[in-house]
C-alpha cells in the first residue's frame, strides 16, 4: 500500500503553493498568545532587554524545530504530518495513538480553546447572555468546519484573507508603537530595571514557558505536505519562511508594546494589547483591540479546523475498520468524513464545558488539557529524525536537519522542559485537566487492540 492512500483515485492534490502554506501556519500561530502572553513574560524578566531576549531565544528554538520538521516532511511528502513519521518510526500502535490524541485531545482541544477566545472577545463587543462565548464557539465551529468540508479552496482563501488582516492589525501596532514616543528603554541583559530585581533562571524559565506557547502550531505545516506542489523543495521554503515571519512580527509587536506602555506597566498588564492601544486612542482602541483578537482567533481556528482533519484521513487509510475516515471527497477534494468527526468532537467538548463552572474558563482549561499530550508527541516525533535515518537509510533526504546533534538536542529540550512543565503545573496547582489529557490518550491502548482485531476478521 502506498503512504496514506495516495494511490486512490480520490486523494489529496496538490493545490496549494508557499504562501498558501505560509498563511496556514502564521495563521494558526498567531492566535491570542500574542495578547494575553506578553504580560506574564514581562512578570518573570527582570527588564526589557530580557523580555525582548526571551521572544528571540523562543523563535530560535522554534526554528530549530521546523528544521528537523523540514527534513521529515521533505522526505515524507504524505498527507497525514507526524502520523506518517510516527508510524515509521515506532511502529502502528505510537501512529495509531498520535492519531487519536490529536482526534479526542490535542487538535480538538485546540479547537475549542481557539474557538472560546473568539467567543470571549466577540462577548465583549455583543453579549449573548451567560453562554455568551460558548454559544459563539460552537457557531464557529460549525460555521468553518463547513466551510472545510465544501473545499480546499474555500478553506484555503478563508485563512489567506483572515491571516493577512491579523497581519495588518499587528502590523498597524507596530505603527502606532513607531508614532508615540518611548515610554520604556531596555536595560543592558545583566542589569535589572529599578526596584525589579536581577535576572533568575526559574523565572527565565517559567516565561519561556509562555513564549513557546505562543510560538506553539508551527509543526501543522506538515499536515498539508500532501497538498504542497512540489513539495520536497518547498516545503523547507515554507517552513522557513513562516518561522522567520513569526519570530520577526513577535518581536516588532513586543516592542511597539514597550513604547506604548513601560516595562512596568506591561508586568502589570493581564490585556497588554488593549491597554497598549487604548494608551493611544482611547476607548475605541479597546474595542478595535477586542474586534482584532476575535479576528486572530478566528484565523487560527480555521487553520487548526484545516490541518487537523488531514491525520484523522491518514489513520482511516490505513484501518479497514476506520476507512469511513480516510475518504477524500471527490467533487469538493476534502477529508470531509474526518472534518465533520472533529467537529462533531469539538462540539462534545464545548458542550461538556458548559457543566458547573466551566464555561467561565474554557480556553484555559482546554489549554491545561492538551499540553502534556501535545509535548510528549512532539518529543517523539523529534527524536524519530535519528531512528528513521537508521530505519530509512536508502531514502533520499532532499533537506537534511543542518548542525546536527546541536539543532536536535534543542528541539528534543525543548520538548522535555515543556512536557515537565505542563505536568508539574498541574500537580503544583490542582488542576485536573492535563491529568484527564493524559487519561483520554491512555485510552488509546483498548482502541488499537479492539480496532486491529476488527481488522484481522475482515481481512
Amino acid at each position: 500500500m502506498s503512504e496514506v492512500g495516495e494511490d486512490l483515485v480520490s486523494a489529496p492534490r496538490r493545490v496549494l503553493n508557499v504562501f498558501d502554506v505560509v498563511c496556514i501556519v502564521v495563521g494558526i500561530v498567531i492566535g491570542v498568545g500574542i495578547f494575553r502572553s506578553p504580560g506574564e513574560i514581562a512578570k518573570n524578566t527582570p527588564n526589557a532587554s530580557w523580555m525582548l531576549l526571551a521572544w528571540l531565544i523562543g523563535g530560535l528554538l522554534c526554528i530549530a524545530g521546523s528544521l528537523c520538521y523540514a527534513e521529515l516532511a521533505s522526505t515524507y511528502p504524505y498527507a497525514g504530518g507526524d502520523y506518517i513519521y510516527l508510524k515509521r518510526a515506532y511502529g502502528r500502535f505510537v501512529g495509531f495513538a498520535f492519531v487519536w490524541a490529536r482526534l479526542s485531545v490535542i487538535q480538538t482541544g485546540s479547537i475549542v480553546a481557539l474557538a472560546y477566545a473568539f467567543g470571549d472577545y466577540m462577548s465583549n463587543l455583543i453579549s449573548l447572555g451567560k453562554f455568551s462565548s460558548t454559544i459563539y464557539a460552537a457557531l464557529i465551529t460549525l460555521v468553518l468546519t463547513a466551510i472545510n468540508v465544501i473545499g480546499v479552496q474555500q478553506g484555503k482563501w478563508t485563512q489567506n484573507v483572515l491571516t493577512t488582516a491579523k497581519v495588518l492589525a499587528l502590523l498597524s501596532i507596530v505603527a502606532l508603537g513607531l508614532l508615540f514616543p518611548s515610554r520604556s528603554l531596555p536595560a543592558a541583559p545583566g542589569e535589572g530595571s529599578a526596584g525589579l530585581g536581577r535576572f533568575n533562571w526559574a523565572a527565565f524559565g517559567l516565561a519561556m514557558v509562555f513564549v513557546l506557547y505562543t510560538y506553539g502550531g508551527w509543526n501543522e505545516v506538515a499536515f498539508v505536505a500532501g497538498e504542497l506542489k512540489d513539495a520536497h523543495r518547498n516545503m523547507v521554503r515554507a517552513i522557513v519562511a513562516s518561522m522567520l515571519t513569526l519570530t520577526a512580527i513577535y518581536v516588532l509587536v513586543n516592542i511597539a508594546y514597550l513604547r506604548l506602555l513601560s516595562f512596568e506597566r506591561m508586568r502589570d498588564s493581564a490585556i497588554v494589547a488593549s491597554d497598549a492601544v487604548s494608551s493611544a486612542l482611547g476607548k475605541v482602541g479597546g474595542r478595535f483591540v477586542s474586534a482584532f483578537v476575535a479576528i486572530s482567533a478566528l484565523g487560527a481556528t480555521n487553520g487548526t479546523i484545516f490541518t487537523g482533519a488531514r491525520s484523522i484521513y491518514a489513520l482511516g487509510s490505513d484501518y479497514l475498520g476506520l476507512r469511513w475516515l480516510g475518504t477524500w471527497h471527490s467533487r469538493f477534494s476534502t477529508p470531509s468524513n474526518a472534518l465533520i468527526a472533529q467537529g462533531a468532537i469539538c462540539l462534545a467538548l464545548i458542550l461538556l464545558s458548559c457543566f458547573g463552572e466551566g464555561y467561565r474558563r474554557g480556553f484555559e482549561n482546554m489549554v491545561e488539557y492538551t499540553a502534556p499530550v501535545f509535548w510528549l508527541f512532539m518529543l517523539l516525533t523529534g527524536l524519530s529524525i535519528i531512528v528513521l535515518r537508521y530505519r530509512d537509510r536508502d531514502v533520499v533526504r532532499p533537506f537534511k536537519v543542518p548542525l546536527l546533534p546541536l539543532t536536535l538536542l534543542l528541539f528534543c529540550g525543548m520538548c522535555t522542559y515543556m512536557l515537565y512543565s505542563s505536568l508539574a503545573y498541574t500537580l503544583r496547582f490542582g488542576r485536573l485537566y492535563a491529568l484527564i489529557g493524559v487519561g483520554v490518550l491512555l485510552l488509546s491502548v483498548p482502541f488499537y487492540f479492539v480496532t486491529s482485531m476488527a481488522e484481522r476478521c475482515q481481512t
